[in-house]
Order: C-alpha cells, then structure tokens, then sequence
C-alpha cells in the first residue's frame, strides 16, 4: 500500500484524516442476506398488482416488491484476500459489486466494512475505489491530472500527491505516459491509468468491474498478470468482477459463481473445477465445456459405486466413493460429466470424428458418439506425426475415462450428488 504520512505542518482536518487513513481497521468485508430488489413504476405496478402471482421473466425472479437482481448473497471476504464474482450477463454480479461500493441503495440485508456497518453511508465515505470497464478518464487532464484528482478533492498537500502518483506510475509502469492526455494512450495505458488513479488513494478495498473485457485478447492477457502483479505490491483487498472465467480462475484466491441474481458455489479455482457444486457450475467453468452424457447410470458392482455408460462400466475413486457413501446415494440414472481433457483415447465406446482442431501441444476432437457431440482435448506430446494425422475428420476412435475424473449429477435436482 502507498504510505500514508502525517507531519505537523499540514491543515489540522486534513492531517487528522490521513491520520486516521494510515491506521486503517484490517479490510475485511461481510455480506449478510444482502439482496437487490428493482421496484415497478407506473403501469408495471398496476400490471403485476392485477395478476397477484409471481411469475419468471428473463430468469429473475419476480415478486410484488419488483424484480429481484440479488437474492440473499451471504460472503465473508478476509483482509487482503483476491474474490472473484464470475457468472453470465445478468447474473447480479455488478450489481452486488455496486453495492458494495454505495452506487445502489441495498434493499436488504447488511454490509460491513470491518466492523462498521455501511448500509447507509456515503461511497465517498466508505474508502473503496473502484476501476470501470469504460475507464472513466477525465480526457482534458493529463494522465497525472486524472490520477491526482481524488487527492486534490481531498485537499492533500502537493508533494504527498506527486509522490503518491509517481509511485503508482512506477508500480503500473506508465511513468513516461503522465504528461500526456487519455487519447493519445491505448487501451491497456488507459487502464493502467484508471487503475493507478484507484491505487493513489490508498483503499482499504478496491473493486474491479470486467476492467478488462474493452482490451483484445493479447492484451487482457498482459494486463491480467498486471494485475497479479499489482496484488503482490499494494496492501488490498481485490473484489473483481467478470464474465469470464479464465479471469476468474487465473485471478482469484476464490470465485463466486452466480446465476440469476443466486450464488451457486463459493471455493478456490481448484475446488469449483474439481468440485463442481452443481451442472451449472460444472459447464461454466472449464474451457472446452464440460462433456455431460444424460444415459449415464450409477450402480453398485461387488459393494462399489460404479458409472454405467454404453459399453463402458468405470469403478469410481476411493475418495468419490467415500463421499457417496457418506450420502447415501442409491443406484440411479444420472447425468455424468467428464473434461474434455480427461478423456482417453484407446479402447471404449465408439465415435466418429466430424471436426479435428489442431491446437500446436493437442488436437481438440468433436466427435458423435451414442447420438451426440464428444468434445475431447488429446494431448500430442507423445504422439508421431502419423498417430496425429490418424485423427482426422471422418476417422474412428475409442475412447474411455478413468473413474477419478467422472462428476456424477441427480438428474432431477442438477446437484453433484458427492456435495
């Protein structure tokens, strides 16, 4: 974190106040039943009074106080920790990113920084700083003048803000960029700027909304161990948001994955990867998308939970048969899930290769297969160049999977049935 200095010959409000600002509580944040409920105005009001019921529209739910975007949203964010909201368009994961920071009222439930309640306080008040997906630059101020502005309205002494913005200039590497104005810089220096203009002020809590979904594919990756890097330097808590989810996963310490204003799993980058809570999470993270085959059966052979699928019968992990036995699940029909990375190919169950992607280190297979599509990665590392040609379109394979990598799913309730 930049520092913050206190010395006797700054304006007495002023040096109480970044006093205060270098003794920071720890930056801890809990959200407790937070939900985002958007009223109706006029005739949408008298509409839904007359029909009485709730109803589905654009899959948030609807209710006579209005559309709910968040529904009951429980976190414990820890000091310093990276969290990740990630889900589709529409998910309520800017809109809870926005309460946080003040710029929408919470309808219910509470909000702490710290100890301290925040419903009702102001966002200028609340020490967060926010990064936009659009920048939000000033364009008639040079890059030092956008990032000095929130200290100048804070009415900081001039050298404390020349060295907290060269410093952060140093830090993101846009030294040489201060003189100039925001159109004369690209897209990522912008960023770099909007970011550093957040990092000058020092927050106990910084928030991030898809900063980087402006950038070309290049560049996103470069800014992302920007990032990375960033969270090493400064002494911050990171609430960043994004659809993406090789961000999320790259990014965070944990993600929380939402759909339809719900959270559906909170956990590491390995845990909602190796762990999917439910089919939702299972197909949004992990790229290609999970393989889900719905004539899957799970059955017991000689006192072992096994899966059933075509030709193919796969004895499960030691740790995957704890955990069903722990449920006590019961022989069922399930929708199995298995990583396109987890698939063998050898002997099994039969398929067509109707698209072969050659990828450099893998070739990525789209192959029909008991009447769907089998998306496969096979790595290429220990193949001849003959074996590669040999999985061209139109070719045969067998392919199979080991027990240690199989998801198995109720088919009624989409819920991983080892949760």
């Amino acid at each position: 974190m930049l520092p913050e200095v206190c010395f006797p010959g700054m304006r007495e409000h002023t040096r109480k106040a970044r006093c205060v600002l270098s003794q920071k509580s720890m930056a801890s944040l809990t959200l407790k039943n937070v939900k985002k409920i958007y009223p109706y105005s006029g005739d949408d009001a008298k509409k839904k009074k007359k029909k009485g019921e709730p109803e589905k529209k654009t899959n948030l739910q609807i209710t006579d106080k209005g559309v709910v975007a968040v529904q009951e949203f429980n976190l414990e964010i820890a000091d310093k920790e990276f969290i990740v909201l990630v889900g589709p368009s529409g998910c309520g994961k800017s809109t809870t990113l926005r309460m946080i920071a003040g710029l929408e009222e919470i309808s219910e439930g509470e909000l702490y920084i710290g100890d301290r309640l925040v419903n009702d306080v102001a966002p200028k008040d609340r020490d967060i700083a926010m990064v936009f997906q659009n920048y939000a630059l000033y364009p008639h101020m040079t890059v030092y003048e956008n990032m000095a502005f929130a200290l100048k309205l804070r009415h900081t002494p001039k050298d404390e803000i020349d060295k907290a913005v060269k410093q952060a200039a140093e830090i993101l590497d846009i030294t040489q960029y201060l003189g100039r104005k925001p159109k004369a810089l690209s897209g990522g220096q912008r960023q770099r700027v909007a970011i550093g203009r957040a990092i000058v002020r020092s927050p106990q809590v910084m928030l991030m909304d898809e900063p980087l979904s402006n950038l070309d594919a290049k560049l996103r990756n470069q800014m992302r161990a920007e990032i990375i890097k960033l969270r090493e330097r400064i002494n911050t808590t990171f609430i960043y948001v994004t659809h993406d989810q090789t961000e999320a996963m790259t990014l965070g310490d944990r993600i929380v994955i939402m759909k339809d204003g719900f959270i559906q799993q909170i956990g590491t980058p390995q845990e909602v990867f190796n762990h999917p809570y439910n089919l939702f999470v299972a197909t949004f993270i992990g790229t290609p998308q999970m393989n889900m085959f719905e004539n899957a059966k799970l059955v017991k052979v000689n006192g072992k939970y096994a899966v059933k699928l075509d030709c193919l019968t796969v004895e499960l992990s030691e740790e995957k048969q704890a955990a069903l036995a722990k449920n006590d699940v019961a022989e069922q029909d399930v929708v199995l899930g298995v990583r396109p990375e987890h698939i063998e190919l050898g002997t099994g169950i039969e398929g067509k290769v109707d698209v072969s992607e050659m990828m450099g280190s893998s070739v990525h297979l789209h192959v029909t297969s008991m009447g769907r599509d089998v998306v496969m990665v096979v790595s290429t590392m220990n193949m001849t160049g003959a074996e590669v040609a040999a999985l061209s379109n139109g070719s045969t394979v067998k392919f199979a999977f080991p027990g240690h990598v199989c998801h198995v799913f109720s088919k009624e309730t989409g819920i991983n049935l080892e949760a």
